[in-house]
């Protein structure tokens, strides 16, 4: 599970160092590497999720080859836009510069533990993102039960 919010650097390269404290819990395959899948997020950010997670994710996707013009266009940004990266030696993953470029990411980005993904965030689009969003969690209780609180806090 990603959990936790961090600021990191964007190397020259693309380069992203990826925190042990998120990397803790995670599946490795029969090398012993994390491999990631890495595609377009929503609400300017990169979405990060373990492969397994990923192809699990996806089945949810409508995935009928002729399901419709909607759903082809939604399949073509998924599936169009992820790709698989590794860890290396220093636990770094290399970021594809499309996808860089989607997110509009320089130098500082924050790297958002989400559940089942991480998120990878524009450090002032993300700090925006709080300062718009800073009460959402006082509505937690709405969403967890499904119901409107009594005492009318959600309001």
């Amino acid at each position: 599970m990603w959990l936790g919010e961090s600021t990191h650097t964007l190397d020259d390269k693309g380069r992203l160092s990826i925190p042990r404290r998120l990397l803790a819990g995670q599946d490795v395959d029969r090398s012993g590497r994390v491999t990631f899948v890495v595609t377009e997020g929503l609400e300017g950010c990169l979405f990060v999720f373990t492969a397994p997670v990923f192809e699990q994710v996806s089945s949810s996707v409508d995935t009928r080859t002729f399901a419709g013009a909607d759903a082809r266009g939604r399949q073509r940004r998924w599936f169009g836009s992820a790709e698989y990266i590794e860890l290396d030696e220093k636990n770094r993953v290399t970021l594809p510069e499309k996808l860089v470029k989607f997110a509009g990411l320089s130098r500082e980005v924050v790297i958002v533990g989400v559940g089942q993904r991480a998120e990878i965030w524009p450090k002032q689009v993300w700090e925006a993102y709080e300062r718009e969003h800073a009460r959402d969690l006082e509505r937690l209780d709405e969403v967890s039960s499904g119901e409107r609180p009594a005492d009318g806090a959600g309001a």
